[in-house]
C-alpha cells in the first residue's frame, strides 16, 4: 500500500490507537532531552562540556541522546500535532461547523497557554511555536498528499540553509577573533556569540546557575524579560522545520499511514531503511565532537546544522518503527498505558514541567545544577514511571486530562463535561 488519498476512513479506535500510542512515546521520549533543560544551566542543551560532565559515562549518554532522540523526538512530536490538528478540522467541517475559526480559536489559546507556561515555569516551552506553526499550517489544509510533501521539503532545505549560513558565519568570525591583531570589539562579539552556542565557563552558565537556584519571582521576572526575544527567535529559527513536520503529519492522515493501517511489512522496511541511512552519520557526528574535546563551534554545527537532514530521516524511521510495534502489540498492557499518556499528552507535558521545575529549581527542593547528565536520566525513568501509572486510571473515569479539558474548555468558551 503506497500513498494514496482517502485512507483516512478507518474506525475511531484504530485512528486513536496508533495516534495516541507515537503520541506517548514521543511525549516520554522528548523528556530525554529537556531534561538537560530543567536541571542544568540552558547552554549545556546544546554542549555537554557546559555542565553535566563529559567523562566516559556521561559523553556517553549524551552521545546516545544525539544519535538517537535529539530532534528526533521533537519532530515526531510535531509530525502528531500536524496529523492531529487536520483531524480535528476534518471533525469540525464534518459535524458542520467553521473548521478554521475552530481552529484559530484553538490556537490562539494554545499561544496564550504556551506564554504563561513559558514565562511562570519553563524557558523551554514548545507550546507558543507549535500555535504558530498550527497557524500558518492552515494555509495547507487542502493541500494533497504530494504537495504537503514537496512543501515541507522546500522549508527543510531553506531550514538546512539557514541554519549551515549561521554556522558558517560564526566560523568564520571565531576564526577572525582569533587572529593576532584582532579588533577588540570583534573579540567580544565573538565571545558573546560563543556564550549563545553553548562554550563552557561563560558568565552565562554563573548567572544560569545563581537565577534558577533562587527564588520563583527573579524567575519568573527573567522569563518575562526575554519573551519577547524568545518569540523573535522562533519566528526566524523554530518554525521552519516545525511546520515542515507537521505538513509532513498532515500528508501521513491523508495517506493513512499515521492512523497505523498500512501493511507492517511496509513500516518494518521504512524504519529498517530510515535507520540504516541515519545512524551512521549521526554515530559519526557524535564521535567528531567528542574527539574535538566538545569545542564550541563544531558541537553548535553538529547540533544545529550538520545533523539536520538526519533527524528527519530518523524521525520517518522512529515513527515507522513505532507503527509497526504499535501494530504487533496492539492488546498488550504496556501500549494502552502509553497509549493513555498520549491521550493525556498535553498533562503530561505540562505536569512534567511543573514537577521538574519544583525539584530542580531554587523555590523547590532546589538541585539545580547539582546532578551529572547520567544522573538527569533517573529523574527521566521516574518521571516516565508516573505518567505511565496516572493516565491510564485518570481517563478511565474522566473524558479528559486536566489540561486537555482546560484547552478545549477556553477554545470552546464553555465548561465541557469531564466526568465519563
Amino acid at each position: 500500500m503506497g500513498w494514496h488519498e482517502g485512507a483516512c476512513d478507518v474506525t475511531v479506535n484504530d485512528r486513536h490507537l496508533s495516534l495516541d500510542a507515537m503520541r506517548g512515546f514521543a511525549v516520554m521520549g522528548i523528556l530525554l532531552l529537556n531534561i538537560v533543560g530543567f536541571a542544568m544551566p540552558d547552554a549545556a542543551y546544546v554542549n555537554p562540556a557546559a555542565w553535566g560532565g563529559t567523562d566516559p559515562l556521561n559523553a556517553g549518554v549524551w552521545a546516545v541522546n544525539f544519535v538517537l532522540f535529539d530532534g528526533k523526538m521533537r519532530g515526531l512530536f510535531s509530525v502528531l500535532f500536524g496529523a492531529s490538528m487536520l483531524l480535528v478540522i476534518q471533525r469540525a467541517e464534518a459535524s458542520g461547523q467553521n473548521a478554521k475559526s475552530v481552529h484559530l480559536n484553538r490556537m490562539a489559546w494554545l499561544f496564550v497557554i504556551g506564554a504563561a507556561h513559558f514565562i511562570l515555569v519553563w524557558w523551554g516551552d514548545i507550546l507558543v511555536p507549535y500555535a504558530i506553526c498550527g497557524t500558518f499550517a492552515l494555509f495547507f489544509i487542502n493541500k494533497d498528499v504530494k504537495q504537503l510533501l514537496r512543501w515541507a521539503v522546500i522549508l527543510y532545505l531553506l531550514y538546512f540553509l539557514l541554519a549551515s549560513l549561521i554556522v558558517a558565519g560564526g566560523w568564520w568570525q571565531s576564526i577572525q577573533a582569533a587572529a593576532p591583531g584582532a579588533d577588540p570589539e570583534m573579540v567580544q562579539s565573538t565571545a558573546k556569540m560563543l556564550a549563545s552556542f553553548g562554550k563552557p565557563g561563560t558568565d552565562q552558565v554563573t548567572e544560569s546557575l545563581e537565577l534558577y537556584r533562587g527564588g520563583w519571582l527573579p524567575i519568573m521576572h527573567e522569563h518575562l524579560g526575554i519573551f519577547a526575544e524568545s518569540l523573535v527567535n522562533t519566528l526566524m529559527f523554530f518554525t521552519i522545520d516545525t511546520l515542515a513536520m507537521m505538513l509532513v503529519g498532515m500528508a501521513m492522515l491523508k495517506s493513512g499511514f499515521i492512523l497505523g493501517i498500512w501493511a507492517p511489512a511496509i513500516y518494518a522496511k521504512i524504519a529498517v531503511r530510515a535507520f540504516a541511512i541515519g545512524l551512521l552519520p549521526m554515530i559519526g557526528l557524535a564521535a567528531w565532537v567528542i574527539a574535538s574535546g566538545f569545542d564550541t563551534v563544531i558541537t553548535f554545527a553538529a547540533f544545529f546544522s550538520f545533523s539536520f537532514p538526519f533527524r528527519i530521516v530518523l524521525t520517518i524511521g522512529w515513527a515507522s518503527g513505532l507503527l509497526w510495534l504499535i501494530g504487533q502489540h496492539r492488546d498488550s498492557p504496556l501500549v494502552a498505558r502509553v497509549a493513555a499518556a498520549g491521550r493525556a499528552a498535553f498533562s503530561n507535558y505540562l505536569g512534567t514541567s511543573l514537577l521538574m521545575t519544583f525539584i530542580f529549581y531554587g523555590w523547590g527542593l532546589g538541585l539545580f545544577g547539582t546532578v551529572s547528565r547520567a544522573g538527569a536520566m533517573l529523574f527521566v525513568l521516574s518521571a516516565w514511571a508516573i505518567m505511565l501509572l496516572w493516565s491510564k486510571p485518570w481517563l478511565e473515569r474522566y473524558r479528559f486530562g486536566p489540561a486537555e479539558w482546560l484547552w478545549r474548555s477556553l477554545a470552546r468558551r464553555s465548561l465541557q463535561p469531564m466526568r465519563r
